[in-house]
């Protein structure tokens, strides 16, 4: 970085100030720093420190010096302040905790590191890093521990103890197999103990539970900022005794029992908590009563490694004061009615007392104007001279002007550009203009007077040092808008789930042969001596059926597009059948229509489009996020389409949010380059003015004209837009069905964009399909498609699916509490605090108007409005465009907002009675918010009642899992994907899948259309292998019932070597060696699927003989049994009649020899077929 700083140290002020440092003059003030350069300050005077603190006034310019400090040195990490506020909640997401315990892990570890924080995150009370380094837990291969103690350690220092691993801070216990994940790790870590000793160590994935690779040493740090021993937290209970007698006692003598009866159930309840389940619960409010002795995060760099920066040093001030006001104005009022202890006024710190601290460090106060600082008693003030650069709006004339200007004078100029191949074009454009430029990735290289180096970095504004003839130019400094990155995810391949972790006792299941029944859970079942596991289903008029573990393939569990309850089937009747062959017809005409229609679209010829401009490039490269694999994929496939002479008709599936719209806008954008009309259709009026504004900001730098129509247009606007299009002058429509309409002429239609298409009627997509004839189309939807389907359907409609979530441009911070007045006024004073809106999902119509009226009194500021979907259309529609357009704060209103729409402006979502919603609707309306670069909240409330404690508490157990995204995220995809089914079948189709479940439906499906293409489709029979040993997984082995289930499944769907191998391999990994019953369950599950392919439905062993049936209607070559019978000497013997069977004598042989013994002739039976 020496081309950034060797210029600095030409100036004497920067010198001066270096000496200072090294002298312990401190603390220093340095104005004249603008913004933009702040983060080459700090850089240059820190060189000699290995750890630096940054502190800003709040977190939205704490991100931004980050991003901008990216720039400089890689190793910066972000500490955020903890919500004060919310300190009492029951559960709160991990997202700020794990944060903060990666940094805290960085300083234990003490390497190299920027920390960027905000005044408020010094004010919390954390503990001494001495304490926090005791509770380190470093393991390696061979040493000796106690399994029990490591149990109770973990729990200790907040880890949660759970069935399977799956989020960060989390541990499970599988006889000798230990599974922790780190809250500040990647991946978590599986130990495996031979006794008491550590046997290996290795990380694995936490979707797929397998291991990644081998480790010698590994260390647990703590799980939460706050570690209890027993004898702590006993120590801090009994403070918290006597203190809430104490306050319970001046409640009574106040008369005041509702506050009083509160506090004490309050305490009552904290105290079990604690006792049960430390790891889970939440002691920040509480910190004073176990650790007398906190600190303050700023004493972790009370030491000669480190060096200070305050930015803007009012600012800290009036945010430090602003915190306070409002963490006395909360806790007051709480600590009145009950809600807490007099001691929890203490978690934070005096501002003074911050003040105090920093003055005794190394410290150096940044301000970009010069002014008083009564805070601190500054040791030695500079001026810089520093200026910022003027944007030049992407006018490339000016800026070669201007860099003209700076060349004369003997300039040394740095340009930083956001992408490579960009850096070197500019640096070949500003060539042409006969200046010094050039790119390199040398960022060391000494610039020399006169010259213009190009480099590649991100960089939020440029500056200019006048007196040393030095300046920085950003890439936003020439093209404006700056382009937002976004990381990238690791992706959820929508399968269908195949895992039966979801379920229940109580749930429908559909055996493809007995049909709809009740699962009742797994029996342990001993016939003759030998023990199997059996999954029993209960059907109509009380029939059981059992089924063997390893047919688990078998059945599926019921999935229907709505909720339902299905009619039962009958053990042995004919109803299923008959159900069955109904739905094969419908399949088979369903199937027959979509060839047909593909052959039509095969055989017509469309406009090829010319390859991608320039313009096209410099189009898509403003985009301010990455995009995602999967949506580069979708843009690609539909430019190849549009290339090509074929009619385009393509589908992209994605929820809202995914970036469907940015398909939309570049596959338009090149058909306007062709001199084409797009025709964008959606099927609300709101979503209509979305997507007109998003087309009109990302279109604005080119000339391509957008109109709109739709109720919300004027006559007179809507027949200037109508003459534009006849004449093409208007190039891009956006509208409502109105666009439908006969006055609508076009002078070049070239492109038909359908938004949301399962919202249209049956008349209007007929409409739609005449527009079709030969204009290309591309229809988004936001359910997203099935992959089951999307199998069935490809090469009929061209469909991508978008299924990368865009995890929340910032994770949601997720409260789960009690409804209490007091938060939900706060937490909607914050949100219109930063000039934000309110979502307040209340899901009952009746009684909406008056939650409104209620939280308008609590508000009085706000203006409160709330919608139904009783409204009638025009009056919600309303609503929602006012909303829109901000000129509501909160928004009451039922669960409606789940479709479609997307306000970034709204981040703070309040739920009402949220343990009275599904797990996937939770999942859908919590996506609502946290659009935009901002934090986002969401409170989830529940009425506290004493009857409801169990149940309520499960609930929040899913609630937590959910808050986190755990499995809910794939029970809720899976809830939409039926759904997206039922959409894009049709009705008459949807009751067929109702009849027989989904995944049947989607297996009928697959097969009608091979057929109809001409493929081969195997005929369907089941094959049962029955051998006197025992075949089941111990519970010893696999204790979680879920888990069991689970595995049993995919043993029964084992096909080949391949798969049994995989099988026997994960099994060991994650739970140990195989027991004997389990080994023997898996290779008959081989042994099964070998039969099958030899067409044998039977296989039974009864003592020393084998009876083996083969399928009625396999071809077998009837020829080649006489030398088979031979080759086994009378072993073998072909027993014919309506049913033949062999008989196969093998004497009385035990475990893996019979199976080598079945094995073999299994084989050799194989060799009967043609």
């Amino acid at each position: 970085m020496l081309a950034l700083t060797n210029p600095m140290k030409q100036l004497e002020d920067i010198r001066f100030i270096q000496a200072d440092i090294k002298a312990g003059r401190l603390p220093l003030l340095a104005d004249g720093c603008i913004d933009a350069g702040k983060g080459q300050f700090v850089y240059t005077l820190s060189e000699n420190y290995p750890c630096k603190l940054i502190i800003t006034g709040n977190d939205v310019r704490a991100k931004e010096f980050l991003e901008d400090y990216k720039f400089y040195d890689r190793n910066v990490m972000l500490y955020p302040a903890k919500d004060v506020i919310f300190y009492n909640a029951d559960i709160h997401g991990n997202y700020i905790v794990r944060q903060r315990l990666c940094v805290i892990r960085r300083l234990l570890e003490q390497k190299p590191v920027t920390i960027v924080t905000t005044i408020d995150a010094l004010m919390d009370s954390v503990l001494d890093l001495s304490v926090i380094k005791e509770n380190i837990m470093a393991l390696e291969v061979g040493q000796i521990c106690d399994i029990e103690q490591m149990k109770k350690k973990l729990v200790s220092i907040g880890f949660e103890r759970v069935g399977q691993v799956e989020a960060p801070g989390q541990f499970a216990v599988r006889g000798g197999i230990l599974d922790v994940y780190n809250m500040s790790d990647d991946c978590p870590y599986r130990i495996e103990f031979w006794d008491d000793e550590i046997d290996s160590i290795r990380s694995f994935d936490a979707e797929s539970q397998r291991s990644i690779e081998n480790c010698d040493t590994f260390t647990i740090y703590p799980s939460s900022e706050f570690v209890l021993d027993d004898r702590t937290a006993e120590a801090g209970l009994r403070r918290i005794q006597t203190e809430a007698q104490k306050t319970i006692k001046k409640f009574q003598d106040d008369k005041n029992m509702e506050a009083a009866g509160r506090l004490s159930q309050t305490i009552r309840e904290f105290e079990e908590n604690i006792r049960e389940a430390f790891g889970s619960t939440n002691i920040d409010a509480y910190i004073h009563y176990f650790y007398p002795n906190t600190m303050s995060f700023i004493d972790y760099f009370d030491n000669d490694d480190s060096i200070i920066f305050l930015d803007e040093p009012n600012r800290l001030e009036e945010k430090g004061e602003a915190v306070t006001y409002e963490f006395r104005e909360g806790m007051t009022g709480r600590l009145e009615k009950g809600y807490i202890l007099p001691g929890q006024m203490q978690v934070l710190y005096d501002l003074k007392v911050i003040w105090h601290k920093l003055s005794k460090l190394r410290t150096i106060v940044m301000a970009t104007l010069a002014q008083k600082f009564k805070m601190l008693d500054m040791k030695g003030e500079y001026g810089l001279t520093m200026k910022s650069i003027s944007s030049f709006n992407g006018n490339f004339e000016m800026l070669v002007k201007a860099l003209g200007v700076w060349k004369k004078n003997k300039y040394k100029i740095l340009l930083v550009s956001g992408s490579e191949t960009r850096a070197q074009r500019l640096a070949k454009d500003l060539q042409a203009f006969d200046l010094n430029a050039f790119y390199t990735a040398d960022k060391d290289r000494l610039i020399n007077d006169g010259e213009i180096m190009v480099i590649h970095g991100s960089l939020h504004k440029g500056f200019e040092y006048p007196l040393i003839k030095f300046a920085v130019i950003a890439e936003t400094d020439i093209f404006g808008e700056e382009k937002k990155k976004k990381a990238r995810r690791k992706r959820y391949n929508g399968q269908k789930i195949q895992s039966f972790s979801d379920l229940n006792i109580g749930d429908y299941v559909v055996h493809e042969n007995h049909g709809l029944g009740v699962y009742k859970g797994i029996e342990k079942i001993e016939v003759d001596k030998v023990e199997k596991d059996y999954i029993k289903i209960e059907y109509a008029g009380g029939g059981n059926l059992y089924v063997l573990a390893t047919q688990l393939d078998l059945i599926q569990k019921y999935a229907g597009a709505d909720a339902r309850q299905p009619k039962l089937n009958k053990l042995g009747g004919q109803e299923w059948h008959k159900t069955k062959t109904r739905v094969r017809g419908a399949v088979k005409d369903l199937a027959a229509d979509l060839i047909k229609l593909y052959a039509q679209r095969q055989s017509e010829k469309g406009y090829a489009y010319s390859p991608d401009t320039v313009w096209q490039r410099e189009f898509e490269e403003m985009f301010p996020y990455t995009e995602t694999d999967d949506q580069l994929a979708a843009i690609e496939a539909a430019k190849k389409d549009m290339e090509s002479t074929k009619i385009m008709d393509r589908l992209v599936c994605g929820d809202v949010g995914y970036g469907k719209t940015e398909v939309a806008i570049r596959i338009a954008f090149k058909a306007v380059q062709d001199g084409k009309q797009v025709v964008v259709l959606v099927p609300t009026t709101i979503l209509a003015q979305q997507h007109y504004n998003t087309f009109v900001q990302r279109m604005k730098d080119y000339p391509v004209t957008v109109g709109m129509l739709s109720r919300f247009r004027t006559p007179k606007q809507q027949s200037e837009t109508l003459k534009g299009l006849k004449n093409g002058m208007v190039d891009i429509v956006i509208g409502t069905h109105r666009v439908l309409s006969k006055d609508v002429e076009f002078k070049d239609l070239g492109l038909l964009i359908v938004d949301e298409e399962q919202r249209f009627g049956v008349a209007h997509k007929e409409k739609i399909k005449q527009f079709r004839k030969n204009v290309d189309v591309l229809t988004l939807t936001a359910t997203p498609i099935p992959r089951t389907l999307h199998m069935s359907l490809i090469g009929i409609r061209d469909m991508c699916v978008l299924e990368e979530p865009p995890m929340d441009r910032m994770p949601i911070q997720t409260y789960v509490l009690e409804y209490n007045e007091e938060m939900i006024r706060e937490a909607i004073l914050r949100e219109l605090g930063r000039g934000g809106q309110v979502y307040y999902v209340f899901n009952r119509v009746n009684g909406i108007a008056e939650m409104a009226s209620k939280i308008a009194a609590l508000v009085p500021d706000a203006s409160v409005a709330f919608a139904h979907g009783q409204m009638s259309e025009r009056e919600l529609e309303k609503i929602m465009y006012q909303f829109i357009n901000g000129e509501i704060d909160v928004l009451v209103s039922t669960t409606i907002i789940e479709t479609g729409l997307d306000i970034s402006n709204v981040n703070t979502m309040i739920i009402h009675d949220a343990d009275k919603m599904g797990l996937s609707q939770l999942y859908q309306l919590r996506g609502r918010v946290g659009r935009s670069n901002r934090l986002a909240y969401a409170f989830l409330m529940y009425r506290r009642n004493t009857v409801l404690r169990e149940i309520a508490e499960k609930r929040l157990a899913a609630i937590r899992e959910f808050t986190d995204l755990g499995s809910g995220f794939k029970i809720a995809m899976r809830d939409l994907e039926i759904r997206g089914a039922g959409n894009l079948l049709g009705e008459q189709q949807s009751g067929h899948m109702e009849a027989v479940g989904y995944d049947l439906y989607c297996k009928m499906l697959n097969e009608a259309v091979r057929k109809l293409k001409g493929e081969t489709v195997a005929e369907e029979f089941e094959t049962t292998v029955e051998l006197d040993m025992d075949a089941f997984i111990p519970s010893s082995y696999i204790r979680n019932e879920f888990q069991k289930l689970d595995v049993y499944k995919r043993i029964a769907a084992i096909l080949n070597e391949e798969d049994f191998d995989e099988m026997a391999d994960e099994l060991m990994d994650r739970y140990g060696e195989l027991p004997r019953p389990a080994q023997n369950l898996l290779s008959i599950a081989l042994l099964k699927a070998e039969a099958h392919e030899a067409a044998v439905t039977q296989l039974t062993q009864r003592g020393e003989a084998t009876k083996i049936m083969m399928y009625n209607r396999a071809p077998v070559n009837i020829n080649r049994i006489p030398p088979l019978l031979e080759k086994y000497n009378r072993r073998l013997k072909f027993i014919g009649g309506e049913n033949p069977y062999f008989m196969y004598r093998h004497g009385v042989l035990k475990g893996t020899e019979i199976l080598k013994c079945e094995k073999n002739v299994i084989k050799d039976i194989k060799s009967l077929l043609d």
